[in-house]
C-alpha cells in the first residue's frame, strides 16, 4: 500500500464498549505499516503523526505530510518484527486495527524540554532517559467513545516496564462537566485513563493540564 492507496474500512459491527479480550495490543514495529496508516486515517491528531514533540522548528506544521509520514514509519519500524526500538503501541480490536499510543523514553521527545508543562514546580532531570511519557493516542473512527483508550494506557505502563523504564509520566487533559472538549485536544488522554491505569497527581501546570506519573518499584 501507498500512501495515495484509499484507507480501509474498518468492519461494521456493535458499538458498544471494548473488552479486554477483543484487544490484542503489539509494538509497533511487530504491526505492519499499511495498519498504522490506517489507524491514523486523515483526523487531525492523524496529520499530525506523533511528531509535534519531536519535529524540529517552532512548529510540527512546518514539515510535509510526507516529511512527517516518513518520520513516524522510520520510528516505528513497522514490518520489522525483531528492531530493538519502536515508538509506540498498536491496539487490534477483533483483528482490526483499531489505536496507538505513543510512549517512548521522555528523552526522545525533544519539544519536551521546552515545554513548561512536565516542568513547572517539579525538580526533574531533563537528561533522563529512564523516565519515559506516554504523549499521544490515536483511536481509529469507529472504535472511539468506547474506552480503547484506557486500555492503551495500561499496555502502556507494562511496555515501559518491560523496557527498563524507571518511571512513565502522562501529562493529560482535565474534562470538565459542561465544557465541550473536541476529540482533537484528547489526543494526550483524559486524567481518569491514567488514574484507571494506576497513576498518580504529581503537578497541576496550567489550568486544564496535569502531570501523571507512574513509579516503577525496583
Amino acid at each position: 500500500m501507498t500512501d495515495d492507496t484509499p484507507l480501509r474500512a474498518p468492519a461494521a459491527g456493535a458499538a458498544g464498549p471494548i473488552t479486554e479480550e477483543q484487544v490484542r495490543v503489539v509494538p509497533a514495529n511487530e504491526a505492519s505499516w499499511d495498519d498504522l496508516r490506517d489507524v491514523f486515517g486523515a483526523s487531525e491528531p492523524g496529520q499530525c503523526r506523533c511528531q509535534r514533540l519531536k519535529v524540529v522548528g517552532w512548529l510540527w506544521r512546518d514539515t510535509t505530510q510526507e516529511e512527517r509520514t516518513a518520520m513516524l514509519r522510520e520510528q516505528t519500524g513497522c514490518d520489522t518484527p525483531d528492531a530493538r526500538v519502536t515508538s509506540g503501541l498498536v491496539a487490534y480490536v477483533d483483528g482490526e486495527p483499531a489505536g496507538w499510543v505513543a510512549v517512548e523514553p521522555r528523552t526522545a521527545y525533544p519539544k519536551l524540554r521546552t515545554s513548561r508543562i512536565p516542568w513547572k514546580g517539579r525538580e526533574e532531570d531533563k537528561d533522563d532517559g529512564t523516565t519515559w511519557a506516554v504523549t499521544c493516542f490515536v483511536v481509529r473512527k469507529g472504535f472511539r467513545g468506547r474506552g480503547l483508550t484506557y486500555l492503551l494506557a495500561r499496555a502502556a505502563v507494562g511496555f515501559a516496564r518491560d523496557r527498563g523504564a524507571r518511571a512513565l509520566e502522562a501529562y493529560p487533559m482535565i474534562t470538565e462537566p459542561g465544557r465541550d472538549v473536541i476529540w482533537g485536544e484528547m489526543r494526550v488522554g483524559a486524567r481518569q485513563v491514567f488514574e484507571e491505569a494506576g497513576f498518580t497527581q504529581v503537578s497541576h501546570p496550567t489550568l486544564r493540564r496535569v502531570v501523571m506519573r507512574f513509579d516503577f518499584e525496583r
